[in-house]
């Protein structure tokens, strides 16, 4: 059996997930970790023993045996110059939502992948739910007919959208919306988005970054189809669950709805309260076996990269999101539609719209 030897870069919650994944398949030969923070390195280190474990990213690229590599840095300022860096140094990267901060630095990520030959792909775990997946199928096979509307509600409890939103000021239709908008494209292919219109509404969150509670988006496909995504991160702290998720798609022959609202696993304790378990979007391992999509996505790319076969998310349908989200938060801004694929002009507005965010003159 062939076997590689991998590393993950930037161990916390979602790195951890992956280098625990990691950790007990047999497709990994040697193991390798890397983190900033010597206390979480010690951590993981204990629980995974790994082959290396280091400080320094640059030991990662040094290493000729590594061939895959797992980018899981915070904050989302890092995921260019280290996957940058890896794709120069020959490795196949995985790296996390978003592909980067600024459209020019996702095409050169996806120019230096194509020229080295190298697999590139981007966390959007939801293609790994198989209610997802099951709706991808329903679609694809007729059932539904033509779809005339996709419609998602994803919200998300007041504590992890502080988390997020804590250490970078980017908006909830960047860091969660950006699932939705993934799996939707993937699930109207070969229909591409052509508006963008979005509105947002200030709360809780204003104070802790900048950003909108929720913002609501509604993108135009160019075959006719609607689609209507609502994205927030203010569940009040009674709210029992971390995410929950509604999806509605109807067609011309048919409709497909989907309680993604993790109420199945209901946990009441005199300690805790009420719990929805395993509700978080990437998952959790559960003793033998994995409760979410994060843990088959990182075998896929394991295995897409040993038998040289496609990747589940191509860098350019993650660039393709990236472009919509961007979209979205100009259209939230200026009060009106924004068309894509974005003009040279659009393009220069947002980059005036980021530099106003990072100033700290943008509401």
């Amino acid at each position: 059996m062939k076997t590689v030897e991998a590393a993950c870069i930037g161990v916390g919650w979602i790195g951890g997930l992956r280098a625990d994944t990691l950790s007990r398949t047999a497709l990994v030969d040697k193991l390798h970790l890397c983190d900033i923070r010597p206390d979480r390195l010690a951590e993981v280190k204990a629980l995974y023993k790994p082959h290396t474990a280091t400080l320094n990213y640059q030991d990662i690229l040094d290493n000729p045996n590594i061939s895959v590599v797992y980018i899981s840095t915070t904050p989302e300022a890092n995921h260019y110059p280290i996957a940058r860096d890896c794709l120069k140094g020959g490795k196949h990267v995985m790296l996390e939502k978003p592909i980067a901060l600024e459209l020019w630095e996702a095409d050169e990520l996806i120019q230096l992948s194509k020229r080295n030959n190298l697999k590139f792909t981007i966390g959007y775990s939801q293609r790994f739910n198989p209610k997802i997946a099951f709706a991808k199928k329903k679609i694809t096979d007729g059932t539904l007919g033509n779809v005339v509307s996709v419609l998602v509600s994803r919200h998300l409890s007041r504590a992890l959208g502080k988390k997020i939103a804590s250490r970078v000021r980017l908006s909830p239709v960047v860091m969660e919306s950006t699932h939705d908008l993934d799996f939707v494209y993937w699930l109207l292919e070969p229909a591409k988005p052509v508006k963008v219109y979005s509105q947002g509404a200030y709360g809780y969150m204003k104070p802790v970054n900048g950003s909108h509670d929720v913002m609501f988006t509604t993108v135009t496909m160019d075959n006719g189809v609607v689609v209507m995504i609502g994205g927030g991160w203010n569940l009040p702290p009674s709210y029992p669950n971390y995410c929950a998720t509604w999806i509605e798609i109807t067609g011309t022959d048919g409709a497909f709805f989907i309680d993604d609202t993790q109420r199945d696993n209901w946990l009441s304790t005199e300690k805790s309260g009420q719990e929805f378990t395993m509700s978080t979007m990437p998952g959790e391992w559960v003793d033998h076996t994995f409760a979410g999509g994060i843990g088959p996505e990182t075998i896929h790319f394991l295995e897409a990269c040993i038998k040289n076969g496609p990747v589940m998310v191509t860098p350019e349908s993650a660039r393709r999101v990236m472009e919509t989200y961007s979209a979205a938060d100009l259209s939230a801004d200026r009060g009106e539609p924004v068309d894509l694929p974005l003009s040279n002009e659009t393009i220069s507005a947002i980059a005036e719209f980021k530099e106003k965010i990072r100033a700290g003159t943008q509401p």
